[in-house]
């Protein structure tokens, strides 16, 4: 049968080249601060007493971040910040997201993201969140920083919640099904197994023998998607989103199968 998806890539590696764009930003953002001509800012916003009148924008970071620096301080580096990424636009749009990157590490690994919800996701969808932010806020309120972490910190932790939602709906959804379709009796009496089931959706061309064997190994068997993904040399996230389709498949035959007895 034609096969719907590409889940399956023995050879490839992808967790050899995960992808971070927290990790290309900071790239990014170093480049511009340890090029020939380092990209600066007036060091007297982020400092009492600066050792020059600009510093390269990687120590103004580390400054500003600095447990010694006053509030006041902290306030109006951020807003020059926000004006510079507002007004001038590149490379200070990138500089001002970029700022934020070593607090959004620690937010992020504290976070209890669920495992089939990839960390680049997560990722990408903070620094969406922060670069929103940064067009949206007050630039005369205090605490801009903290404005900026908090879009953040909601983004996230709405994008797990999403995320669990959908797993749990698929999952209930299928595990529903198969139940109900197991408690009927087949047509000459005898009881039908979940494997049956599978057996029969294969043999229907609902699902492949490969995806009935993914669904079987991890809800009937209890096998981990992690050890699957590795065995099949595909990203988790890519395993999850393969099971989730099929089940999605399975789940509208079981339906229609139903209907009928």
């Amino acid at each position: 049968m034609h096969h719907r998806h590409q889940a399956h890539r023995p050879g490839t590696h992808p967790q050899s080249t995960v992808r971070s764009p927290l990790g290309e930003l900071e790239q990014a953002f170093l480049a511009l601060a340890h090029r020939a001509e380092p990209l600066t800012f007036p060091a007297h916003l982020v400092c009492d007493e600066p050792d020059r009148a600009a510093w390269p924008i990687d120590r103004i970071r580390t400054h500003l971040a600095h447990p010694s620096t006053r509030a006041e301080l902290r306030e109006q580096t951020w807003r020059e910040v926000v004006r510079r990424a507002r007004e001038l636009g590149e490379p200070w749009d990138v500089v001002a997201v970029a700022m934020t990157v070593p607090v959004l590490r620690r937010m992020l690994a504290r976070l209890a993201r669920p495992a089939h919800l990839e960390r680049a996701e997560v990722e990408q969808e903070a620094l969406a969140a922060v670069a929103t932010a940064l067009r949206t806020v007050d630039p005369g309120a205090g605490r801009l920083d903290r404005d900026l972490f908090s879009a953040a910190d909601r983004a996230v932790h709405r994008l797990v919640y999403a995320a669990r939602r959908r797993a749990t709906r698929e999952t209930g959804q299928v595990a529903a099904h198969l139940d109900r379709l197991c408690s009927t009796q087949a047509p000459h009496g005898e009881p039908v197994d979940e494997l049956t089931v599978l057996a029969r959706a294969v043999q229907a061309g609902v699902v492949d023998v490969a995806e009935a064997r993914l669904i079987a190994r991890t809800r009937l068997d209890g096998e981990r998607m992690s050890r699957l993904a590795v065995e099949h040399g595909v990203s988790l996230r890519q395993l999850y989103r393969h099971r989730s389709a099929a089940e999605q498949h399975l789940a509208a035959h079981l339906r229609r199968q139903l209907q009928v007895l």
